[in-house]
């Protein structure tokens, strides 16, 4: 299923962590893989979605005195994954047998949300460092359903050239389509993209705006974090995006602001934007990311996604990509 492909081995957000409730079995899918969630007192854990016995589903299961019982024979499971109680041989053990323990995978909670590992983890979850700052107003967004494939929808949250023309009406205006020069850097610690100046709508929402300049931090193949305004008046977004499958994905963002918006009209434009996004990126063909950069032309003011696509093959991302 996974080749040798660098997503398995990196963090993948599932959830949030509100959505992974206490007694509760939470079904996803990640990288191809169905994987359960659920609360082991106050840990979360991550499982194979397939009992070692028979192979059926933990999901359609239940959890019972801490344990995660399975639908089929009602063998019971602890947090740990190993086996703890068998109905139909109650005076036998399976504690240290291998073969009878849950296919575990690597989780953390971080910023709100559920991070999975299928592999073996290179290196910690993402830094925000803005998390824990004071003075930013945070406002979550929940995932966004894309028919496409993970790095399609994760390259139009970088590309500079698309705002006017797919956010005509929200946040962009074709009249003002032109694109400044901007940098772009590949370092050990990912892309930096700085100076991308285009006119976008004023944050206040008065139909208003000027030219902005914003700079993105390419963190992971599928994580970033754009920062734009002034220090009086800043926005950020941690955007991070998790392939479901080759050709499905979910996106994820926080947007923290220094300023007062009214919070209703915010969320409803944000959302406007993210329905813009997801109709352009599911409009895309191939689905999954060409790599092979004579597959499709490109313009000068695309070396930011130029810069990413190469970036992709130089780890080795085979997961949603040609």
């Amino acid at each position: 299923m996974f080749s040798n492909d660098y997503l398995k081995n990196d963090w993948h957000v599932v959830a949030s962590s509100q959505d992974l409730q206490p007694e509760k079995i939470l079904k996803v899918r990640l990288l191809g893989q169905d994987v359960v969630l659920w609360r082991s007192g106050d840990k979360a854990v991550a499982w194979e979605d397939r009992c070692p016995h028979r192979g059926a589903s933990f999901a359609r299961g239940w959890i019972d005195k801490g344990a995660l019982v399975c639908p089929y024979h009602g063998l019971a499971f602890n947090g740990e994954g190993k086996c703890v109680h068998i109905p139909s041989h109650p005076e036998q053990t399976a504690l240290n047998n291998p073969k009878a323990c849950a296919t575990m995978y690597h989780i953390q909670e971080r910023y709100g949300m559920i991070w999975v590992c299928l592999g073996t983890p290179q290196q910690d979850v993402p830094g925000f460092p803005e998390w824990d700052e004071p003075g930013y107003k945070k406002f979550f967004f929940n995932a966004a359903l894309y028919r496409s494939s993970a790095p399609r929808a994760f390259e139009n949250f970088i590309d500079v050239n698309h705002v006017p023309f797919v956010h005509d009406g929200t946040l962009g205006n074709p009249e003002y389509a032109q694109t400044s020069s901007y940098k772009v850097k590949l370092t050990p610690d990912g892309i930096h993209i700085d100076e991308a100046g285009a006119w976008q709508a004023n944050l206040n929402m008065t139909g208003e705006g000027n030219i902005d300049h914003a700079s993105f931090h390419i963190l992971r193949p599928l994580t970033a974090c754009l920062r734009r305004g002034t220090e009086s008046e800043r926005m950020i977004i941690f955007f991070t995006v998790t392939p479901i499958s080759e050709e499905e994905c979910y996106a994820w963002r926080w947007m923290f602001l220094n300023y007062d918006v009214p919070e209703n009209e915010f969320k409803s434009f944000t959302h406007k934007i993210i329905e813009q996004d997801v109709d352009a990126v599911e409009s895309q063909k191939p689905l999954r990311l060409p790599l092979d950069l004579q597959a499709e032309y490109h313009l000068p003011s695309d070396r930011a996604t130029v810069t990413y696509r190469k970036w992709l093959k130089q780890l080795g991302v085979t997961f949603g990509t040609l």
